[in-house]
């Protein structure tokens, strides 16, 4: 079988050029992208991982890759194609029947079955195919991988267990993002078994240690105003362990500085600060609040996924929608995650009131619990709101943020303290492979 059926004219490196650098679309008969796909669930996931960038727009079809083959033997050949080999018994063969009513410059990408790494090669390096993701697919996993391609930016090379941070922002104060953070955060490292750090900037209000009882102490702020200074046992000392049980797994760098102090943030310091945590902790799970601070703008900048916390009132729709408006951050490949906190708090708008407003879907809802939350702060004990509807909550906003390496859907219904521990798997690997 030759090499490169289903590449387009490829750069100086012999491979394929991202989509959006593909030839210009002089000729107006032909589609910016088709994509033929089996199932809703992929369709659905395909659309809100793509949202932003498509900017062309999409034709979506409900087909396999044999419906593909026939279409467009009558078609023009799109830019980009996307095809769907879910259920062939010889998809390899399909692909290279594709290659044969296809246009050369074609830049194709393949949604599958098979999940291993010979066949990812066989797609990609065999075929020239641009990506392949095995199913299920998720919206995080088609926005990091398919989404550069198709805006014309080239993917990130990421080591397999390199860290990510992801910032969690109430769109105003009070909404609920620092109790938010702090569940996530420990729903990562206890249940997930995940090395997770929970990093709180404020140095004069945050909370976030307190609502865990962990230690706060003078290492952020060193770290913040002589990042020549962090290294691998700067980190280790700086960081806080709990005290429960949780403390191989979850730790704590937060400061307490007095009112009157105001430290000197070096520029760069959270560049350098976040590099040293990813080779040190797996997620770092960071509470930003938004101010017009250089730090709180650069967190938001390197974070490789945001989450706005808002609650059902009009004030929280304006402010979410300045947030939105934000540019993204060079690793980040989606909108920030929606999370409706408090939903059906008495005098608040309903969530379809709130998604008409955003013309955005909420991604996570979690109801008003004031008791079940205020009791678990009061006593600095997370385990004591996961549970019920506020877990489901925070399991569902972990499955949005976890990029690639989804939840295992067979243990996340279990309890922290049910028989047979609550040990969730990370799946999946790179590229889908």
């Amino acid at each position: 079988m030759p090499d490169g059926l289903l590449s387009g004219h490829g750069g100086a490196d012999g491979q394929p050029n991202a989509a959006g650098n593909a030839q210009p679309a002089a000729r107006h008969d032909r589609a910016a992208l088709v994509a033929f796909i089996t199932s809703a669930e992929s369709e659905a996931a395909l659309r809100e991982g793509l949202a932003d960038s498509a900017s062309e727009g999409m034709d979506v079809r409900r087909g396999n890759i044999r419906a593909a083959i026939a279409a467009l033997q009558r078609m023009p050949t799109p830019r980009i194609l996307i095809v769907d080999i879910s259920g062939e018994d010889h998809p390899l063969t399909e692909l290279a029947n594709l290659a044969e009513v296809v246009e050369p410059d074609v830049n194709v990408l393949v949604i599958g079955d098979p999940n291993d790494l010979d066949f990812y090669r066989q797609v990609t390096k065999g075929l020239g195919a641009m990506e392949y993701l095995a199913r299920p697919l998720s919206r995080d996993r088609v926005a990091r991988h398919f989404g550069p391609l198709i805006a014309g930016r080239s993917t990130s090379s990421e080591k397999a267990n390199s860290g990510r941070m992801v910032s969690i922002t109430g769109v105003r104060g009070g909404v609920g993002a620092t109790t938010i953070a702090v569940h996530l955060a420990w729903l990562f490292a206890i249940d997930a078994r995940r090395h997770t750090l929970l990093l709180d900037p404020d140095l004069h209000m945050g909370n976030s240690a307190m609502l865990l009882d962990g230690k706060t102490g003078a290492g952020l702020r060193t770290a913040l105003e002589t990042p020549e200074r962090i290294d691998q046992l700067f980190i280790e000392r700086a960081a806080q362990p709990l005290t429960s049980g949780a403390a191989d797994r979850l730790h704590v760098l937060a400061g307490e500085e007095r009112l009157l102090d105001q430290p000197n943030y070096a520029p760069d310091a959270a560049q350098q600060l976040l590099h040293a945590l990813h080779q040190r902790y797996n997620i770092v799970v960071a509470d930003v609040p938004f101010r017009p601070m250089q730090l709180y703008r650069d967190l938001l900048n390197l974070a490789h996924q945001r989450v706005l916390v808002m609650e059902p009132t009009l004030v929280s729709v304006r402010d979410t929608l300045r947030m939105l408006a934000l540019p993204q951050g060079p690793q980040q490949t989606r909108r920030p995650v929606l999370v409706l906190n408090r939903v059906g708090k008495a005098g608040g708008l309903t969530r379809k009131q709130i998604e008409d407003a955003l013309k955005h879907k909420v991604d996570v809802a979690i109801p008003d619990l004031p008791q079940q939350l205020g009791n678990a702060a009061t006593m600095g004990e997370p385990a004591k709101a996961a549970k019920g509807a506020f877990r489901n909550g925070i399991v569902e906003l972990a499955k949005q943020v976890a990029f690639e390496r989804l939840l295992d859907s067979a243990m996340i219904g279990r309890s922290p303290t049910s028989e047979g521990g609550s040990r969730w798997r990370l799946l999946g690997r790179k590229g889908g492979a």
